[in-house]
This record gives structure tokens, C-alpha cells and sequence, in this order.
């Protein structure tokens, strides 16, 4: 909040309310009438924060869609541009919570991985119809799976047999492989984390709204982005370097041709890190790095 500096009169975007923390802490800092639009693909969220935030109705529009589509939602509501963007990345605490939906080995459910449940793809079908070659792509990729290649093998296997239908079996599977946990992580927790962002193009769609998120900022805006995964870090530190260029030509260029200019300035040189006295308080803040910029 202290990067955002949110302030009356002014209006922002949370891309991913989750549970509405965030967007609770834009609403109050931003009193009496700033505005906050925010979006969340899943359903849940979006009735649990119309309940939870009911008494900011007036200042408070919400959408069931991903922050790719901010660009269009925003001229749909009038207002083209806004003075701070807000992406929490990753899972939320209340997918990981809520067993049915699938995200967690740690109770049996169905695979599903689906942020948006509208969409036809979920985990069972990844992991039950997609080739070993992509299987490994996606272990090693998005999971930074060392056994990349034997898990996928040992999912070939099983699924000759049997469909893989829940969470338990797949994890029994990758665990069998693994067979130890490294330090405090489950054996399956990278295989459940690369699966989760296959599912929901989760590093795609990061990719894509930073191409030109920086034109939804209005001038001295501000953009704060948290990831959890080294991979989203790794796309918001190269979108935020070239906005802060001035020129993207190569270096043995005498004269620049590329057209560009510089977009923003850089408020956090490097990332932010949870304190040890936060990961004390929410252990699941512990991966978090926060980045942030400025547009010129």
C-alpha cells in the first residue's frame, strides 16, 4: 500500500482479488471516493467480496475475468486508465482451503486446478490425456521437477490401468517416484504447482498483460506486482527493465531505430521479501516478491 500510496479521487485496479484483502486496504486508504475495479475469474471470490466489501458498493465494481482483459473492461466502464494496478499472483488461500476444488494433495477431491470454472481444460484431463514428452515439459518447465521425466513415465503407467481421478492418487503416484520430501515440501508439491499453472496459463497470461500493461497507467501511476514462483518473477523483472529503457536497440548501434522510449521509473530495485516476522504470522507468504514501478 505504501508503494500504491492510494488517495481520494483517484481510481485503481486490483487484477486479483482473491479473498479481498487487498482491495479492502485500496478502498479504505483511498476514502471517501476513490474507486476500485476489481477482477477474479472465480466465481467464489467474487460473491465472497460483494458480501465481505458490501458497504463499498458506491466505489467498489467488480468482474468475474482474468487482468488480461483489463484493457477492455476499462474503457467498458469509462475509465481508459487508472492510478495504480495491483497483481497478487499465484493461488489464493481460499483454493488451497477449499478441498473440493482440487488445487491440494493434502485432502482427496477430484483434479480440477481450475481458477475459472467455465473453462473446459481442468488437471484430470492434463494428466490423464496429454503426452509423456508434455507431461515432462510441464514437470521440469513450471515445477522445476528434477524427476520430471520419471514422473510423467510413472503417470503413464498408472493411467494405462486406471484413470487418475483425485488429487490422492496422483500424489501417491509422484510420491512413490520422489519418495522422500526435500526439507518442509511434500514430495508433490512442485508437480501440483506446474499442473496448477499449465491449467490455468497462469505464466501466458502474466506474459500478455505485461506486453502494454504499462498503458493503463495514468501519468506518476503506479503497478505492484507480487509473485510467487521464480518463473512470474523472472517475466515481471524483464517487462519492468524494458519500461524503464530508453532505448532497446543493440549496443553497437550508432543511430536508434526501434522507436521505443522510456515508459517508467523502477521504485524497487530489487524485489521486496517478506519479513521474518510475517512468514511467522502467514507461512504461505514465505516465496512472495514484491516489484514495483512508476509511469512516467
Amino acid at each position: 500500500m505504501e508503494l500504491l500510496n492510494p488517495r481520494a479521487h483517484k481510481k485503481y485496479l486490483d487484477g486479483t482479488i482473491g479473498s479481498g484483502g487487498h482491495t479492502a486496504q485500496l478502498l479504505m486508504l483511498s476514502a471517501p471516493d476513490g474507486e476500485v475495479l476489481g477482477l477474479d475469474w472465480d466465481e467464489a471470490a467474487i460473491l465472497a467480496v460483494q458480501q465481505q466489501l458490501g458497504g463499498f458498493e458506491d466505489r467498489l465494481i467488480l468482474r468475474r475475468a482474468n487482468f488480461t482483459e483489463a484493457k477492455e473492461l476499462l474503457k467498458e466502464i469509462s475509465w481508459r486508465k487508472v492510478d495504480g494496478i495491483l497483481l497478487d499472483l499465484g493461488i489464493s488461500s481460499h483454493h488451497i482451503d477449499s478441498p473440493e476444488r482440487g488445487f491440494s494433495f493434502q485432502s482427496e477431491a477430484h483434479l480440477d486446478m481450475r481458477m475459472d470454472r467455465r473453462q473446459s481444460l481442468d488437471a484430470y484431463r492434463v494428466v490423464n490425456t496429454f503426452s509423456v514428452s508434455e507431461l515432462e515439459r510441464i514437470l521440469r518447465e513450471y515445477g522445476e521437477e528434477p524427476k520430471a521425466r520419471r514422473i510423467a513415465l510413472a503417470i503413464d503407467a498408472e493411467r494405462k490401468r486406471k484413470a487418475i481421478a483425485t488429487t490422492k492418487d496422483l500424489a501417491e503416484i509422484v510420491k512413490r517416484v520422489v519418495r522422500r520430501s526435500t526439507g518442509r515440501i511434500h514430495p508433490a508439491t512442485r508437480t501440483f504447482q506446474a499442473l496448477r499453472i499449465a491449467v490455468n496459463r497462469e505464466l501466458e497470461n502474466l506474459k500478455e498483460f505485461l506486453t502494454d500493461a504499462y498503458d493503463l497507467l495514468l501519468s506518476k501511476g503506479r503497478m505492484v506486482v507480487i509473485s510467487f514462483h521464480s518463473l512470474e518473477d523472472r517475466l515481471v523483472k524483464t517487462a519492468f527493465r524494458k519500461w524503464v529503457r530508453s532505448c532497446l536497440c543493440p549496443p553497437a548501434a550508432i543511430i536508434c531505430q526501434c522507436g521505443w522510449s522510456q515508459k517508467a521509473l523502477l521504485l524497487t530495485s530489487k524485489p521486496l521479501r517478506p519479513t521474518v516476522e510475517e512468514i511467522r504470522v502467514n507461512p504461505r507468504a514465505r516465496s512472495a516478491k514484491l516489484r514495483a514501478v512508476e509511469r512516467l
